[in-house]
């Protein structure tokens, strides 16, 4: 790893954890808008950034009330959508890994803790995931391509 991609990791993940911890009462809990996972698209165009969403997840995710559990398996989601999402062959499809891998691994969580039907949860992040990633995220990353700010 050299410096400018050590900065673009780090730059990354503070964006992402400063996002979500200060838009708080957004980013938490079963019903949730993160807006930071807008950002999850950027795999697509940018693979390195993968390791920079895993990590300001799992920066976020410590203040998100469900701990341990929630740094571990909601970082993994994020590194597992980020992943796949740098794999997809069209940019509208970009989004599509986030909100699928939160709806199953999110949702399966919170239908634990919370005690509630998984069908009823990973719909809720879900819907969340779908606002974030389709519609911030997409109109996003057609910006970032449009401004040839990052290529691919």
């Amino acid at each position: 790893m050299n410096t400018k991609m050590i900065t673009k990791v780090s730059l990354i993940a503070a964006i992402y954890a400063a996002l979500t911890i200060a838009l708080s009462p957004i980013s938490y809990n079963f019903v949730q808008f993160r807006v930071s996972e807008a950002l999850t698209i950027l795999p697509f165009i940018m693979p390195e950034s993968i390791l920079g969403l895993f990590i300001g997840c799992a920066i976020a995710n410590i203040y998100s009330g469900l701990g341990l559990y929630d740094i571990v398996f909601g970082s993994l989601a994020s590194l597992i959508a980020a992943y796949l999402t740098s794999k997809m062959p069209k940019k509208w499809l970009a989004p599509l890994p986030p909100i699928i891998v939160n709806a199953i691994i999110i949702g399966y969580m919170w239908s634990l803790f919370g005690d509630m039907p998984f069908y009823l949860t990973s719909s809720y992040v879900a819907i969340g995931q779908i606002g974030s990633c389709y519609g911030l995220g997409l109109p996003l990353l057609y910006f970032l391509k449009d401004a040839k700010i990052l290529k691919k």
